[in-house]
């Protein structure tokens, strides 16, 4: 591997790392969101409690996030510099809008969602986890929009020289993918959190633990993924047909199209060979692509054949990255209604089978993003601007040396990062949303037994407190 590998392979791994923590805290800062209101219009404790214990995950989720986002800023500038003296007149006034817009309203408000909840009366903190809320919004909403100008640039000229110029704002914003990959990120990143709630939750109703505040939790959580998992379906079908139409070559990768065909079938798996331009060991369902990406049963799909050699992507990353992202997308859209059959029955905290199941789906949603992230990424190779700048142009003139000492620091020092969360998220896991003497309104003598178990039970039980 030369430079240019390495560094394509070391900017993968920090985003991919950094992409988990934003998919994390956009959907428990709604979450949070929800909540605070819940309790400002009834009172009920049990939304208080679960907004302490979720407040906490929220921290360490978005210093994660911080932490590996700053990181992303200045690896751009040393290792991309041509990708920055490209096109620094179209990207950089973005990344400006976010911090402007986004970061510091996260900022200015953060600290009263974390520790101001006993400072101010519970109409201001919920109006301050509204604003980290919005603000996890608009970030999401300016990094789409530079990510979506890369993959389908305009609104920017590039000159004799090479640089871009923007001519037309609101061209470079919204340009053709940026709805379509706006509402995907967003609905993704509730979908996986909303399974984490769902498989925390059952952690405690499996352990018997916290009953009202788990039970509450795992409820909003199953309601959530009932509702969203068909939304991200309708919006993967929407962004798909965007893509047939803006990017045919990352299209046919992900299908495995290699001819241009009429009424072409749907690749349920394959072994794409690059060498021979042909699928290996292929089952596939005639007809299906056509109709899904067309909706038209004898739809045209093009195949990577009517592309030069060079401007194709590595195929089977793309193909198997999106077959992981639906396989998973579906996995999940099925416990949603698993779980609906067991609510109409009566049965949705209680049936064990679906609390482990629940526990198992959890850390899905993560490996779904980050394969649909693979997809897109990779499937705009061998541009970093699709169509305009290729990656290879977009590097900066490093030794190979170099470049992998650094990407073997950042291994090192983000396995350190990750395992400290894993510990810390485990610790406030098996903790639970434990309630301070002070929240607990009985008497001395009823209070003694409940204060009194504290110590054993690493949290007290929920459903322990009378009057709840």
């Amino acid at each position: 591997m030369d430079a240019v590998d390495v560094a394509r392979m070391q900017f993968a791994f920090t985003i991919a790392f950094h992409i988990l923590w934003p998919t994390f805290t956009i959907g428990l800062a709604v979450f949070l969101a929800g909540l605070s209101l819940a309790w400002w219009r009834t009172g009920r404790t049990v939304y208080r409690d679960l907004l302490r214990f979720w407040s906490r995950i929220f921290a360490l989720a978005f210093g994660l996030g911080v932490i590996s986002g700053i990181v992303l800023s200045y690896q751009i500038g040393a290792n991309w510099a041509g990708f920055s003296r490209s096109v620094s007149n179209v990207i950089g006034p973005f990344l400006m809008y976010e911090a402007l817009t986004a970061f510091f309203l996260e900022a200015g408000f953060i600290g009263i969602v974390l520790v101001g909840e006993k400072r101010v009366g519970r109409g201001a903190y919920a109006f301050a986890c509204c604003m980290v809320a919005l603000g996890t919004l608009l970030s999401t909403t300016w990094i789409i929009a530079a990510n979506s100008w890369m993959q389908t640039p305009g609104g920017a000229v590039a000159d004799a020289n090479g640089i871009f110029h923007v001519v037309d704002w609101w061209a470079a914003v919204f340009t053709p993918s940026f709805p379509y990959r706006l509402a995907h990120m967003v609905c993704a990143s509730l979908v996986t959190t909303s399974f984490m709630v769902a498989g925390i939750s059952a952690v405690h109703l499996w352990r018997g633990m916290h009953g009202e505040t788990a039970r509450m939790a795992f409820s909003i959580a199953m309601w959530a993924a009932l509702v969203l998992t068909p939304a991200q379906i309708v919006l993967g079908d929407l962004h798909g047909r965007n893509t047939f139409v803006h990017q045919p070559a990352k299209l046919a990768a992900m299908e495995g199209a290699w001819e241009t065909r009429a009424g072409a079938p749907m690749t349920i798996f394959a072994w794409p060979d690059m060498t021979q331009a042909r699928n290996l060991y292929a089952v596939e369902v005639p007809h299906v692509a056509s109709l899904y990406l067309t909706h038209s049963w004898d739809g045209v799909v093009r195949g990577l054949k009517e592309f030069p050699r060079d401007q194709w992507p590595v195929v089977p990353i793309v193909f198997f990255a999106f077959r992981i992202m639906v396989g998973i997308g579906l996995l999940l859209a099925l416990t949603a209604v698993i779980g609906a059959v067991l609510r109409w029955r009566g049965r949705l905290t209680g049936t064990r089978w679906f609390l482990a199941l629940s526990m198992a789906v959890a850390p899905l949603g993560f490996v779904a993003v980050l394969a649909g992230w693979i997809t897109t990424e990779t499937g705009r190779q061998p541009y970093v601007v699709y169509g305009l700048l290729r990656t290879a142009d977009a590097a900066s003139p490093l030794q190979v040396g170099a470049v992998t000492a650094s990407f073997a620091m950042f291994v090192a020092v983000y396995g350190v990062l990750f395992a400290a969360f894993v510990w810390f998220l485990a610790r406030l896991v098996w903790a639970g949303p434990a309630i301070e003497e002070g929240d607990v309104p009985l008497s001395p003598d009823a209070a003694a037994p409940v204060l009194a178990a504290r110590p054993r039970m690493g949290g007290l039980r929920h459903d322990a407190i009378p009057g709840e």
